[in-house]
């Protein structure tokens, strides 16, 4: 019966889509595109200042779809480069697809004076990110989860999607927190055997396949996974590299076929796991 639901809301997202020659119009600006593309929209996007315990405040940028009913959530997690430009391009696509769409900025307080990171370059960005706590990342996703499905326009189905360093954070936060309706990770490390021991969330990993660090983990997470009984998809996309859905014109167009694939792959399980 899942896989029935599961090709239905494929196909659903395959008849929505435009004529091949505007496809790009439906998927998430590449990085020099992501400015541009956030002038252009027409939905409702604000900066936010989220709670997050212990007099702990995160800034997330929230995206609203134009609908006339509740819609799921979907927690955006950043690249190792912090909340950027892209980021937020990519939160606003979702939320042309119909979710509210929240992307915390998980540097918030790390950079010069107290500011996150709008604060720092991307070498700064990284060394930052790397240095973070993972239980105080944790509970600022969490955060961000609950205050995004309290919102009067949301309903109380949550998914993480994360890209790179993000996308191991999206795996992270569905092996700890059964709450998590759903995940997709953008070509992320998984977990360990034994995190993934709570495991009950279903994931989708979307990866390239010139990503060998990455990809090296995907398949000892495969494994433990289906002795637990859980649901781990994984789509491999030939000639594209890491970070290819940020990078589109990269490797001789594998990275634009993998983005073609992967981004209507993704909605279709997004739909399927937390509504539309």
């Amino acid at each position: 019966m899942k896989s029935l639901r599961a090709a239905a809301a494929l196909l659903g997202v395959i008849a929505t889509l435009a004529p091949l020659g505007t496809l790009s119009a439906q998927l998430p600006a590449d990085e020099p595109g992501s400015v541009d593309r956030l002038n252009a929209s027409p939905r409702h996007g604000e900066w936010v200042t989220i709670d997050a315990g212990g007099g702990d405040m995160v800034r997330a940028w929230v995206s609203y779809p134009e609908r006339a009913d509740p819609a799921p959530v979907v927690v955006v997690i950043q690249e190792i480069f912090g909340l950027t430009d892209w980021i937020r391009n990519v939160t606003d696509q979702l939320a042309a697809d119909g979710f509210i769409a929240i992307a915390p900025d998980l540097l918030s307080g790390k950079g010069p004076g107290g500011g996150g990171s709008d604060t720092v370059d991307q070498q700064g960005a990284t060394a930052l990110v790397r240095a973070l706590d993972q239980a105080e990342v944790t509970r600022r996703l969490r955060a961000t989860a609950a205050y995004a499905t309290a919102l009067p326009a949301a309903t109380d189905q949550v998914a993480s999607i994360g890209f790179c360093w993000g996308g191991g954070q999206s795996f992270a936060l569905a092996a700890g927190w059964t709450d998590l309706d759903a995940a997709v990770v953008f070509y992320g490390t998984s977990p360990t055997d034994q995190q993934l021991a709570g495991l009950r969330t279903p994931v989708l990993g979307l990866y390239g396949e010139d990503d060998a660090r990455v990809n090296a983990t995907i398949d000892a997470a495969r494994n433990t996974i289906e002795v637990l009984g859980g649901r781990y998809e994984v789509e491999i996309y030939a000639g594209a590299g890491h970070g290819f859905l940020r990078q589109q014109d990269g490797r001789e167009s594998a990275n634009m076929r993998a983005t073609e694939q992967a981004w209507p792959r993704a909605l279709a399980f997004l739909r399927e796991t937390i509504g539309s």
